[in-house]
C-alpha cells in the first residue's frame, strides 16, 4: 500500500505562507489519522485554514 497526500499550493492561503499553511496541514492530518483505518481507498479532502479544499490523501493499493 501507498499512503499519498496531494496539496495544490498556488492557493491564497498556500501562496502567501506555504511552510506555515502546510506545516498546519500537516499536523492536522497527522493528528487525524488515528480515525481511519488506513487501508486501500480511504482517504479525504484536505482543506487550508480558510477551509477551502486545496487537495487530498488516500490510500492506495500498490498494484492498482
Amino acid at each position: 500500500m501507498k499512503f499519498l497526500l496531494e496539496v495544490t499550493m498556488d492557493d491564497a492561503a498556500l501562496a502567501k505562507d506555504p511552510a506555515g499553511e502546510l506545516g498546519r496541514i500537516l499536523r492536522y492530518w497527522g493528528g487525524n489519522l488515528r480515525h481511519y483505518a488506513l487501508g486501500p481507498g480511504d482517504g479525504a479532502a484536505i482543506y487550508d485554514s480558510e477551509y477551502r479544499e486545496v487537495g487530498r490523501w488516500h490510500v492506495a493499493d500498490q498494484t492498482g
